[in-house]
């Protein structure tokens, strides 16, 4: 599941929930925190699962340099398998989900909800209010997983929310 490179949201719903209770057992794939020793294998998830769409390394590089806290990844002791990335306004009461990538070959095995899990847990943790990212409108799975983790689309899709042709469907949830 893919969140994309996103930003922006309205609405909101309200988060209730551990990961501990909810997460999917995977015992064969570690989620850790990012290491600096990470950021090449990072760039290829990242090419992986976002294409055309994907961070360059240096904006990788810098988001590391800034948000490393919030940002895991998943990593079954060979490889990168995904990772989330969020960035959490100075006043920590909102943060934005900027990555949410999965490699194909481990797509619909629980690892984007278990990243998500996770993360949102750390963020109530410390107190963030809200939680918003955006999300290609076609993007069926990943829709699905944020609408089921509590997360409500607004209205209408943002046209040209990333330039001409780039739409996306905002989501946003309460903490």
């Amino acid at each position: 599941m893919t969140a994309g490179h996103d930003r922006s949201g309205v609405t909101s719903a309200s988060y209730n929930g551990s990961a501990l209770d909810r997460a999917p057992e995977d015992r064969s794939v570690e989620l850790r925190s990012v290491t600096e020793e990470d950021l090449e294998a990072l760039a290829r998830l990242d090419e992986e699962a976002f294409a055309e769409d994907a961070y360059p390394y240096f904006v990788l590089r810098q988001l590391f340099d800034v948000w490393a806290d919030n940002l895991l990844v998943l990593d079954d002791g060979e490889e990168l398998r995904g990772y989330v990335l969020v960035a959490t306004a100075p006043q920590r009461q909102r943060s934005c989900i900027l990555g949410l990538g999965v490699t194909r070959d481990q797509r619909g095995r629980g690892h984007g909800r278990r990243l998500m899990l996770e993360i949102l847990d750390r963020l109530k943790d410390d107190d963030v209010r809200e939680v918003w990212l955006t999300v290609h409108p076609d993007n069926g799975p990943a829709i699905d997983l944020y609408q089921s983790l509590g997360f409500i689309g607004e209205p209408e899709i943002r046209k040209d929310y990333f330039g001409k042709g780039q739409h996306r469907l905002v989501m946003t949830l309460s903490l």
